[in-house]
């Protein structure tokens, strides 16, 4: 007779401590949109608390083998692996009929440099994009330097000097603080030493262009706040870029689903009807491919992300794409290059691009199963809090963890490291990051440089000290890394 072993939670004087027994219980409590459901993971009394490591001989041998642990999960998830492969089956096949309608050939994977025109290959890429995200237009371009770079060009592009940025998802991702310039830079991102930083007035954010900036946060039930969303607009005349972050970045709330950024963009369009010049923009990176419909789909005016994220499928080793209506895309265009400096050297990359968006819905299914085995590990298996929960619908790759101390979530990700492909004799250290506010570590052992998408784990270290981990190009290389990560948290034993 096979015996189900999880882990709860019995609360001590310094935290909570592992102990073993013979029940499991689901994590109840997720972000429901408009319903009665309760804040995301409410039933966790103490989402920040310690758990503390069981070191001693005793203990450890009362705990359950990290390999069954594992390989249990992934049994009880055979169902929801199927419907992933159901829903990348169906991406695919929209992926292939638009590379059919547009003709790609091989001869368009041939590089152009220089001023870069004539590049069939470049412009036949901007149609495929354009219409496997259901917009006008689209920019795609290996000189964008990240996700952040492109999203900066879509709102330098969209805003103007007078006008203000709401964002209506609450703060951006730490990486748009020094954009918009409602944080101070760390570092010059030239001088790593931190010394001779820009002088304010030379940085080249939103705020010295004189754009200004509120936000307003979601509902305790992670939806969109319309009421206060309308009386931000309605304060403010100057209101012209409406900003949604479809991923949660490093907050403690449910990624936005395409179906509450419908209801967003149809309440707009429906309150605002004096109000047509209002944009709404859409952060989406982490979210391509993971549902059916993409935020222009549903009345988003423009849309960004990277190319090293989803859409790359681990194969475009640099890039970003902004897509949406046609001026704000030509628009966003001239930031990145200048005014009347039309299409860029692609520079050999073309063959990457199409081929990295080949792979990606296969890349990013076996990501969400990724995703999903972390989450019923430690989320069902060890009763610690997991954003989604164990079960919960997906809007995105990312799989957000509690792990409860900084020793926990360094541990977490030097296991990472330590089973990745590239430089796994690296040891990720704690440290500050340009761009980020508070110490971060990264484990990111990829071919490419920041392509989260091949696998990756990280997170600020600050409470509730959650570790964020995301992408796999097959969903057994988690397993691999459970089995380790267990061991080392003291939350099992090896054998």
């Amino acid at each position: 007779m096979r015996v189900c072993v999880c882990l709860c939670l019995a609360a001590t004087a310094a935290g909570f401590a592992p102990r073993p027994c013979f029940s499991r219980t689901k994590v109840s409590g997720s972000c429901s949109y408009g319903g009665d459901g309760g804040p995301l993971q409410s039933a966790i009394a103490d989402s920040g608390a310690a758990l503390r490591r069981v070191e001693n001989d005793d203990s450890t041998d009362s705990l359950p083998i990290a390999k069954d642990v594992v390989a249990e999960a992934a049994v009880r998830l055979q169902p929801t692996f199927a419907e992933i492969d159901r829903h990348t089956q169906s991406m695919l096949r929209r992926v292939l009929d638009t590379f059919r309608c547009h003709q790609v050939g091989s001869s368009m994977f041939a590089g152009v440099d220089g001023y870069g025109h004539g590049d069939i290959g470049r412009d036949t890429l901007d149609a495929v994009y354009a219409e496997l995200l259901g917009a006008e237009a689209a920019l795609v371009r290996v000189q964008c330097f990240s996700g952040t770079h492109a999203i900066a060009c879509a709102l330098f592009g969209a805003l103007r000097p007078g006008d203000t940025l709401l964002a209506c998802s609450g703060a951006p991702y730490d990486t748009l603080d020094e954009v918009i310039g409602t944080r101070a830079p760390l570092t010059d991102a030239f001088d790593a030493t931190g010394e001779d930083p820009l002088p304010p007035g030379l940085i080249g954010n939103l705020a010295e262009f004189g754009i200004s900036y509120s936000q307003v946060p979601l509902t305790e039930h992670c939806a969109f706040d319309l009421d206060a969303i309308d009386a931000a607009i309605a304060a403010d005349p100057a209101v012209k870029v409406l900003h949604v972050q479809r991923s949660c970045g490093y907050q403690w709330r449910k990624s936005l689903p395409i179906a509450e950024i419908e209801r967003f963009c149809t309440h707009i369009r429906t309150r605002w009807l004096t109000r047509p010049d209002l944009v709404i923009f859409v952060d989406n990176c982490y979210g391509e491919f993971v549902e059916d419909r993409e935020p222009p789909m549903v009345g988003a005016d423009l849309i960004a992300g990277s190319l090293i994220k989803n859409p790359g499928g681990t194969i475009a080793r640099s890039g970003g794409y902004i897509a949406g209506k046609k001026a704000l895309v030509r628009a966003a265009a001239n930031r990145l290059a200048a005014p009347g400096v039309a299409g860029g050297a692609t520079l050999g990359q073309n063959r990457n691009l199409y081929q990295g968006l080949f792979m990606a819905s296969g890349v990013v299914g076996e990501s969400l199963k990724g995703a999903n085995l972390v989450a019923e590990v430690l989320g069902n298996g060890y009763q610690l809090p997991t954003n989604p929960a164990p079960g919960a619908a997906r809007t995105d790759i990312i799989q957000a963890v509690q792990l409860g101390t900084r020793e926990r979530t360094v541990a977490f990700c030097k296991v990472v490291q330590k089973l990745s492909p590239v430089n796994a004799y690296y040891r990720p250290e704690p440290g500050k990051t340009p761009g980020y506010g508070d110490e971060v570590i990264f484990a990111d052992g990829t071919f490419t440089d920041g392509s989260t998408l091949e696998l990756s784990a990280d997170g600020p270290l600050r409470e509730p000290y959650a570790v964020y981990a995301q992408g796999c190009t097959h969903w057994t290389h988690w397993a691999i890394i459970l089995e380790e990560a267990l061991v080392q948290m003291g939350l099992a034993r090896a054998e």
